[in-house]
């Protein structure tokens, strides 16, 4: 019989071996990398009149991704986002007394991504703004889907010994880009905090963010709980 306190009562995971403050380097320079490719792709189409499809911005989010996990993942986790660092946290697969840190580190490296597309592309950055173009319900709805989509590979590839670790980075950018190519006309398909508050803190366009604040984490604990069901019944050595 599983139990909820059993969902919640794995032995939290060792350090990663790796100083704190390099760690929360990587997470900052990751996160601005993320939204300088990610929005970024979105900003360029927009600068440059329609460039970018959203077939193109999806694949954009999706390999910067990949290409950050493959190389800061045995550094810091490659979270770059505050969902994913509280799921982690929630359900035992990261240190709780870091999940602050983590998170600061990562909107201000959002802010810094951002502000380095300001610099280069000018109110052009608005475009990278996640904004739900439906209702209020519609956004936190689809948001909540995407992230769930998203924490339930993560939960999968980077916390079960079954799963293929090689593949991790690639199953992780393929469900960013799914995410944004389905999500991206409702949502702009965020997923992440940091990567919404960024553009909409530097470009001054903050009326929909608290939407992207919420949603993601929900998604991200749901998501989560969801493999833990999944697979409690398995037992590590």
């Amino acid at each position: 019989m599983i139990s909820i306190t059993t969902l919640f009562s794995r032995r939290e995971p060792p350090l990663l071996g790796v100083p704190l403050p390099n760690r929360l380097l990587a997470e900052m320079i990751g996160t601005a990398l993320l939204v300088i490719f990610g929005p970024g792709s979105a900003v360029i189409s927009a600068y440059q009149g329609g460039a970018i499809t959203l077939e193109g911005i999806a694949a954009a989010n999706g390999i910067i991704i990949m290409v950050l996990i493959y190389s800061v993942g045995h550094v810091s986790g490659a979270h770059f986002n505050p969902g994913v660092t509280i799921a982690f946290a929630l359900f035992r697969h990261f240190q709780p007394r870091e999940v602050a840190p983590y998170i600061a580190v990562q909107f201000f490296g959002g802010i810094i991504g951002a502000g380095i597309l300001w610099a280069l592309f000018g109110d052009a950055l608005k475009s990278g703004v996640t904004m739900p173009s439906g209702s209020v319900a519609q956004g936190i709805g689809m948001e909540i889907v995407l992230t769930f989509l998203l924490m339930f590979v993560i939960t999968a590839v980077a916390t079960d010994v079954r799963a293929v670790g090689a593949g991790a980075a690639i199953a992780i950018g393929s469900a960013v880009g799914l995410d944004v190519l389905i999500g991206g006309p409702i949502t702009g398909g965020s997923m992440n905090p940091a990567r919404s508050l960024g553009p909409a803190f530097v470009s001054g366009e903050m009326d929909d963010l608290w939407i992207y604040l919420i949603a993601p984490p929900i998604g991200a604990i749901l998501g989560a709980f969801a493999y833990t069901v999944v697979r409690a019944d398995h037992h590590e050595p």
